[in-house]
Formats: structure tokens, C-alpha cells, sequence
């Protein structure tokens, strides 16, 4: 991978414009499914939050060339249908000339960073709706946390709610990732029991002037029929550090049968399993689907 860094670097320190040049030469996905009608997208925008611990390794996603090898290798193969990042990653990815094809989902809102004191604080620094259209990519992603006791909710709301008007207003794709938050000792929790997470749905899904193009991105939790009952919006299920593969993925299965629910959207559990073995995780997710 060494040889490839040394490309990208060459490249943005010379020809910065290739990246939009690259955007525009790109091979749109013709859907956001695969051949089995659903969607599969990897997640890799967690280092832009400061968010870089998988398992016991605290900088397990801080070194680029491994992720973005372990992402090119998710990328191809059979049945993923996208990514979800934020610009740098996009934009190396871009170099590399491996998302033709693919639905590209911009991370909007990073700057809620993880362990710090403004957490909820989650403003919208990252992509925003013009760049998303005019990078051609397919829609935008927002963490929106909602925490009762947080003065700074109100304008995650408000913020969300815009980058949702300002995403259908171009008709591209607003993909919602709702959480009913609270702090306990200091530190930002999700509350994921099912009641807390069918209230994040309701607000969530309420937010903005038109539903027509948002998606929800949720959690699997218990009792997910009664949850995914609380909305008639597209959901796709999000992965987050799995400790228990098996576990997960058997869950993963049960929510998938239900009629909202259009696939997976997953990124530490798949990038970087226990046993280290991408393509497997990856293939096993998808057969799923």
C-alpha cells in the first residue's frame, strides 16, 4: 500500500484538481441495490469524530493506507453497493478509482467529537448538500443525538432538519441516524432500549418539509418489530462494534425480514473482524441480504 500513499500524495500536493476531476468521470451506481434488491453500504467515517478504537486497539483506524486498503477490499466485492465517509476518505477513494458503480453517501455532521464535553454539540462542518450534488455523489448522512437534557439539541434538530430540506430540495438521498442520548458521569450514552429508540425514530423522521427522500440509519436493538413498526420510512440497519459476530449477525437477519428495512450500512465489524478476514466479513453480511 505504500506505493499507492505515495500516488494519492503525489497527486493532491500536484494536481489537487484531480479529485473533482475523477468525481466527474465517475460511474454513477444505476441504483442504490444490488441484484438481490438491497442495499450494502461500508462505513468509514468515524475517524473524522475522533472515533479510531476497534477493540482493544485505540488507533485501529487512524492509519490510512491500512483502511484504505481494508476498504477497497470491502468495495469489491460482490453484492456492496456503497460507502459512507466523509471527504477525505471519499476523496482518496476517488483517487484510487474504486467507486464507479457505487452510491456515494456524504457525512455531514462531525463535529459532535467522541469523549468531549460538546458532544451533542454536533454541527454540520463536514459535506453539505451543494457539494454533495455537485460531486455527483447519491445523498447525504446526518448523527442526529437527542438528548432531553442538552441546551445544544434544539440546533441538532434545527441543523438536521435543514440538511434534510436542502437534501430533497436537490433529490438526493438524506440518511438519518437518530439516537435518544443522555450523559452519565461525564459522558455522552445511547440509550438503546427499544422505547428510546422508537422516540428517536418519531422525531427524527418528523424533521424537515418533506420525508420523500430521507432514510433512517438504526441500530438493532430488542424488540425490532415493535420498533420498526414506528415508521414508515426506509431504515437501514447500522453495525457498530460487534463483539459477538455470530450474535450480531443472526440479529442483523431477524430485523432484515421486516418491510422497512432495506439493508445494512456497517463499518468497524466489517473492516476490521476478529479474525482479520475482510472479504469474509464482508461476504457474510451480505449473504445475508
Amino acid at each position: 500500500m505504500t506505493d499507492v500513499l505515495q500516488r494519492i500524495v503525489a497527486r493532491r500536493v500536484h494536481d489537487p484538481e484531480a479529485i473533482a476531476e475523477a468525481a466527474a468521470n465517475r460511474v454513477r451506481a444505476e441504483s442504490p441495490f444490488n441484484a438481490k434488491g438491497r442495499t450494502m453500504i461500508i462505513a468509514a467515517d468515524h475517524p473524522a469524530r475522533g472515533a479510531n478504537a476497534v477493540g482493544g486497539n485505540p488507533t485501529a483506524m487512524a492509519d490510512r493506507g491500512e483502511l484504505l486498503e481494508r476498504l477497497c477490499l470491502a468495495l469489491e466485492r460482490p453484492g456492496v453497493t456503497g460507502v459512507l465517509a466523509t471527504a477525505d476518505v471519499i476523496d482518496d477513494l476517488l483517487l484510487l478509482g474504486v467507486l464507479d458503480g457505487k452510491t456515494v453517501l456524504g457525512s455531514m455532521n462531525r463535529t459532535g467529537l467522541a469523549g468531549s464535553s460538546f458532544e451533542i454539540d454536533d454541527r454540520f462542518a463536514c459535506y453539505d448538500a451543494e457539494a454533495i450534488e455537485r460531486m455527483r455523489f447519491d445523498g447525504g448522512k446526518t448523527l442526529t443525538r437527542i438528548c432531553l437534557e442538552d441546551p445544544a439539541t434544539p440546533s441538532v434538530l434545527e441543523n438536521t432538519a435543514k440538511a434534510v430540506n436542502e437534501l430533497a430540495d436537490r433529490k438526493l438521498l438524506a440518511l438519518v441516524e437518530p439516537f435518544l442520548s443522555r450523559w452519565v458521569d461525564g459522558r455522552l450514552q445511547n440509550d438503546l432500549s427499544p422505547d428510546a429508540v422508537i422516540k428517536s425514530i418519531t422525531i427524527a423522521a418528523g424533521l424537515g418539509r418533506s420525508s420523500a427522500y430521507t432514510w433512517l440509519k438504526l441500530p438493532v436493538v430488542d424488540e425490532m418489530e415493535r420498533v420498526l413498526a414506528s415508521s414508515t420510512l426506509p431504515a437501514v440497519l447500522l453495525g457498530g462494534e460487534v463483539k459477538d459476530p455470530d450474535a450480531a449477525f443472526a440479529a442483523w437477519q431477524r430485523a432484515l425480514s421486516r418491510p422497512t428495512v432495506q439493508g445494512l450500512v456497517v463499518g468497524r465489524s466489517l473492516l476490521y473482524p476478529r479474525d482479520g478476514d475482510v472479504a469474509k466479513a464482508v461476504d457474510t453480511a451480505v449473504g445475508l441480504l
